[in-house]
């Protein structure tokens, strides 16, 4: 593990489906405290986004930035989120720049996974300190959200 690296907690429900993807988001932590060892703090999310980019296709990552997201509502496209980076097209990577992550920003994570087809991600906040939360939502809780997906039409 690298220097700074922390191990995953375990979570606090043992099933099976909270473990979706563990072993990948371990790997993608190591290399956020790899990136966030060599630039520390204070510059803005753009510049952590690319730089991590950069680390993940090194250590050997699918990366995606910017992916243009669809959001669904009652079977129909509304829109679009921005994801900052997916990895391996499975796991969504929210990056913060902010003092320390907060509530908020947990929200704002957990509302793309409800409206997303995504089922893990990762909120990574380059701030004085380093921190990450893990966070899931599976498909099969998000109802008519995308079973009706395949068959949506345009209004």
């Amino acid at each position: 593990m690298g220097k700074g690296a922390k191990k995953l907690p375990p979570d606090k429900d043992s099933k099976d489906d909270r473990k979706k993807h563990w072993d990948l988001c371990h790997d993608i932590v190591q290399v956020f405290y790899t990136v966030y060892n060599e630039l520390g703090f204070r510059f803005l999310e753009a510049v952590y986004e690319e730089a991590l980019a950069i680390a993940m296709k090194e250590a050997g990552f699918t990366v995606s930035r910017q992916v243009a997201t669809p959001i669904w509502f009652r079977g129909r496209k509304i829109g679009d989120y921005k994801a900052d980076l997916v990895v391996n097209n499975a796991v969504l990577i929210e990056l913060k720049a902010a003092r320390a992550l907060d509530s908020s920003h947990e929200a704002q994570t957990l509302n793309y996974l409800r409206a997303t087809e995504f089922e893990v991600a990762l909120l990574l906040n380059f701030g004085p300190k380093p921190q990450f939360r893990r966070l899931v939502f599976e498909n099969e809780r998000k109802g008519g959200r995308i079973a009706s997906r395949a068959a949506s039409t345009q209004y």
